[in-house]
């Protein structure tokens, strides 16, 4: 008499989490080949002959670009900066817009509210499978450990709660540092972009006074050229603050408004829990 075996019940296939650009881990990298740029359009194209009388670059300049060649060899350090602080602007970008998803954020949120409040937990997960990126991962987890734990018997009601809360503080501890990645070393970048063009300032300053102090009254091209250095080199280290500053504070706020909207959906599902079971 032949017998069946009856194959093994398979367990659902979990939704894979949304993937995305998730930011550069090295920034070193990032760094080193920003400033080696930066030496090269320095090299190639600021101090080309075509700025400068005669033809060589040892002579004075005649245009702004000859001018800033003559600011010295801190102004492609500090270009290097300048390069550095425009790509993690991009990195950065790019990072967070995948942290936020496809949808409007506010509309994500009223979604999943609306579904908790009917309880409809499959329309929130669909909700989470739409919007994609960071926050639907933190709250696809916040609500996948909600099934759980309402099908399980063997807990109080403050226990499930609590894996509730877990499993959203958990999710969102794995996707924050994604987030904040690079953040610091923007963050250094709006000090040291003034600190590295003050140095050049200083050094252009020196070799100001040291035409001035030379035999005949000094020497007005080699005063002019001082000059030059200290100024090339105050503006350049100020932009690149600036422009590191802009972005950083404007990140920082953007991540900011991630949190709040984990804050805000997480509350919800908790207190949906709490209310109804």
């Amino acid at each position: 008499m032949s017998t069946t075996t009856k194959a093994p019940a398979q367990k659902p296939a979990q939704k894979k989490k949304s993937e995305g650009f998730k930011g550069i881990k090295n920034a070193f990298v990032v760094i080193c080949i920003c400033i080696a740029v930066a030496f090269l359009i320095f090299y190639t194209v600021f101090g080309a002959g075509s700025h400068f009388a005669g033809g060589d670059n040892a002579n004075e300049p005649i245009d702004l670009i000859g001018t800033i060649f003559k600011g010295g060899i801190v102004v492609p350090v500090i270009h290097g900066l300048f390069y550095t602080v425009v790509a993690l602007v991009v990195e950065r970008w790019l990072a967070l817009k995948t942290a936020f998803g496809k949808g409007s954020m506010e509309a994500f949120t009223n979604k999943v509210r609306k579904a908790m409040a009917e309880n409809d937990i499959p329309t929130a997960l669909k909700a989470c499978d739409a919007q994609q990126g960071s926050v639907a991962n933190v709250v696809r987890a916040a609500l996948e450990r909600y099934q759980v734990e309402e099908a399980d018997a063997t807990k109080t009601k403050a226990q499930k709660l609590e894996a509730i809360k877990a499993a959203l503080d958990d999710a969102t501890a794995l996707e924050m540092p994604t987030l904040q990645m690079n953040l610091p070393i923007l963050g250094v970048l709006t000090s040291l972009g003034v600190l590295v063009g003050l140095f050049g300032t200083v050094l252009g300053m020196i070799k100001s006074f040291q035409s001035i102090s030379g035999e005949g009254g000094g020497d007005s091209s080699a005063l002019s050229t001082g000059i030059s250095e200290a100024l090339v080199n105050t503006a350049s280290g100020i932009a690149t603050s600036a422009l590191a500053l802009i972005f950083y504070n404007f990140y920082t706020n953007r991540i900011d408004k991630f949190t709040y909207s984990l804050e805000e959906v997480g509350f919800v599902i908790v207190q949906n829990y709490a209310l109804t079971h």
